[in-house]
């Protein structure tokens, strides 16, 4: 805010003064309410397997993507903004999502080396 020299009384730009209309928050809402009944739903039809984990991350992610863009103006913030406070988290996961698959490697590699341990060293059943 500016203040001008002679009243101290502020001065308000244009681009401060944007008031979003209460029906943008209001859909939104209606929205949220849609997609965790849709949510509550996975549970009560008792979806099972990798479908239930897939649409409850899926609605999961919808919902947060949608407070993060309206209930904490995403939307309307410049496009660094949101690259600062969006990049760090997907960076994080994408570090998560590497070494998950190395573990998963790891534990492979494992199970082989190990096997071929026991069929190598056990002992053969003597013929009679």
């Amino acid at each position: 805010m500016d203040h001008t020299a002679e009243g101290h009384e502020p001065v308000v730009r244009e681009e401060e003064a944007i008031q979003h209309p209460l029906g943008v928050y209001f859909k939104i809402w209606i929205l949220l309410f849609v997609l965790s009944a849709m949510s509550y739903a996975v549970d009560y039809y008792q979806v099972q397997g990798y479908m239930r984990w897939f649409l409850i991350l899926f609605f999961m992610v919808l919902k947060a993507g949608l407070i993060i863009a309206v209930f904490m103006h995403m939307v309307w913030e410049r496009l660094a903004m949101v690259y600062f406070i969006l990049l760090p988290p997907v960076l994080l996961l994408t570090l998560v999502a590497i070494g998950s698959l190395e573990a998963d490697w790891t534990f492979f590699q494992r199970g082989v080396y190990f096997l071929k341990e026991l069929i190598i060293v056990a002992p053969t059943a003597p013929h009679h």
